[in-house]
């Protein structure tokens, strides 16, 4: 099956169970330089900022999160492109592995089973059954002193590993 391009007028979906039930994979690299992945349940999908040379005053985003050991990091801040590829539930199984072995160490995606898809000069995954191709706009790290609720800090950064925020345009949307 393969995929088509939907606008995001007609994008109907619930994004706390998509990015937090099925997860996603946050994808940056391509064919020529190489590329890397890593699972996510952390995100957003939304709208900020706006160009004056266009209509639309609020671009349609997606926000990603990475740890600064991540080797996913490496790509993101290297490329100005990066994908975020969901899958049906049946790939629970592929997304876990993802998650938790390094591309540093080992050819994870074919070790996982799923099949990379190099096109618009980015990275995604014939078996996703939506993707997101996001231009990068912003990013930065989170801040420690940002965190107004502390006990987030101590449950979820007991070793100061704060994640890097990503905010990228989402300029197009493949869906099966």
């Amino acid at each position: 099956m393969s995929f088509k391009n939907i606008d995001i007028q007609d994008l109907h979906l619930n994004p706390i169970e998509m990015i937090g039930e099925e997860w996603w994979l946050v994808t940056a690299g391509n064919k020529i330089n190489g590329y890397n992945t890593m699972t996510a349940s952390w995100g957003h999908i939304g709208a900020i900022w706006g160009r004056l040379d266009e209509k639309a005053h609020n671009l349609p985003t997606a926000i990603v999160y990475v740890r600064p050991h991540r080797y996913t990091k490496e790509f993101m801040d290297r490329e100005e492109v990066f994908t975020l590829s969901v899958f049906d539930k049946a790939y629970k199984k592929a997304l876990t592995y993802l998650g938790t072995h390094s591309g540093r160490d080992e050819d994870k995606v074919t070790n996982a089973g799923i099949t990379p898809v190099f096109d618009d000069g980015t990275s995604y995954f014939a078996e996703a059954k939506m993707v997101f191709i996001c231009r990068k706009l912003y990013h930065a790290p989170l801040l420690e002193q940002g965190f107004v609720d502390k006990s987030l800090v101590e449950n979820n950064y007991p070793q100061k590993d704060f994640h890097e925020m990503y905010i990228g345009e989402i300029v197009k949307i493949l869906s099966k």
